[in-house]
């Protein structure tokens, strides 16, 4: 999903996020959120080994303390921050056993704030976008800010990206993470209800990163939809285009899109179109080709029906991404309906991400398992709401490997 926030956006974002003119500059990071200690825990740790620590990463203006969990199994190590429950590195081998991080990212609280695209951020309370930030629950009527041309995208001004989230350790003989736990209050962005998210990410012994949402409502009915917005470049972050890696999607159908990014309403075949990966295919043999719903989104930037058989736990396969160089992989599985694939169409290259790279156009993709754009003005697509009395459930696996 895109949003652009380069550089010279800085100014905008730090005001939207109450900061002053220093904006970003106001921040404080610390030294020990460095690559040395994903290094470090590596060396010292076997594979099957799984180990978590804490290390400070910076310190919000109001004096709020970021936190950053490092959590491995010996072959594979995660990194999340407190900041917006953010995956901010991913440290996987390639065929040849050699460790690169393949997510996108800072290296500083500051940047986080004022640049990110939600890279690898918790995304709320609405992932993707709500048409002119309006929609209408039960005859009342509610406007989100928006933040995307007339839209509201990833839950506003100042979404779940934008929190410090409480966190607890999870550690047993199977599986080491983080919970994280947001409370937004009744009428934050707007949205009604006051709204508990917990969102649980653990690594198995079998490099399974699997996100378990969780969330219920109090006082008044809401929408939601929860999602991760992890971008991912398997050959490694900041080392150039995705188009060359192949993706297998199970979707026979996606959602079509306006000029603003919006769905139409219409669930359109893949079949004959550059959208239809149910056969691998590499990401950018088809991206150039004169597809208006391409050209509208300079690239992929939709939401896919996802149709694969789910299993016993309400899982279904969704997609499988490979590059053929490194080997890596990352296959999906999900019990969402949907999930957007986002091409890194709006990466331009004007700030720097981990290790001072240049993110540019298509360096990146995003994979992010959801119920559907703008669902709450579509009464066609899966719903949405979630009232008091409910909880709201799902999960995701990112299942890394190489071949």
């Amino acid at each position: 999903m895109s949003d652009n926030l380069p550089r010279r956006q800085v100014l905008r974002t730090a005001g939207a996020l109450g900061l002053g003119a220093a904006a970003a500059g106001a921040l404080s990071s610390t030294a020990d959120a460095s690559p040395d200690r994903v290094a470090a825990m590596n060396a010292q740790h076997g594979h099957g080994k799984l180990e978590i620590r804490k290390d400070p990463f910076g310190t919000t203006p109001e004096g709020v303390g970021v936190d950053v969990y490092t959590f491995t199994n010996g072959r594979t190590t995660i990194s999340m921050l407190t900041w917006g429950a953010t995956i901010q590195r991913v440290e996987t081998p390639d065929r040849r056993g050699r460790t690169e991080n393949i997510s996108l990212g800072f290296d500083n609280l500051p940047d986080y704030a004022a640049l990110s695209p939600y890279f690898g951020a918790t995304v709320g309370r609405y992932g993707n976008r709500i048409a002119k930030g309006k929609f209408t629950l039960d005859g009342h009527t509610y406007q989100i800010p928006v933040n995307n041309g007339e839209n509201a995208l990833h839950g506003g001004t100042i979404g779940f990206d934008k929190k410090v989230w409480k966190a607890k350790v999870v550690k047993t003989d199977k599986v080491v993470g983080v919970a994280f736990t947001y409370v937004s209050p009744d009428g934050e962005m707007g949205f009604p209800g006051e709204l508990t998210s917990t969102v649980t990410y653990t690594l198995d012994k079998q490099d399974n990163l699997r996100i378990d949402y969780l969330a219920t409502v109090a006082g008044k009915p809401t929408v939601l939809n929860l999602t991760n917005h992890v971008y991912f470049n398997l050959a490694g972050e900041g080392t150039g285009s995705i188009d060359g890696h192949v993706l297998e999607l199970k979707a026979a159908k996606y959602t079509p899109v306006d000029a603003g990014l919006i769905p139409t309403g219409e669930l359109a075949q893949v079949a004959g179109t550059p959208f239809d990966f149910n056969t691998p295919t590499a990401i950018g043999k088809r991206i150039r080709d004169d597809h208006p719903q391409l050209v509208i989104g300079r690239g992929y930037d939709h939401n896919f029906v996802l149709s694969g058989k789910p299993d016993h736990e309400g899982l279904r396969f969704a997609a499988r991404f490979w590059e053929p160089t490194e080997g890596r992989t990352v296959t999906v599985h999900t019990s969402q309906p949907g999930a957007q694939f986002y091409s890194g169409n709006f990466l331009d290259g004007t700030f720097q991400g981990i290790g001072n790279k240049s993110y540019r156009q298509g360096d990146a993709f995003a994979f992010e398992t959801q119920h559907f754009p703008d669902s709450p003005n579509h009464p066609t697509f899966p719903s949405t709401v979630l009232r008091p009395g409910q909880t709201f459930t799902s999960t995701t696996i990112y299942t890394f490997g190489t071949k």
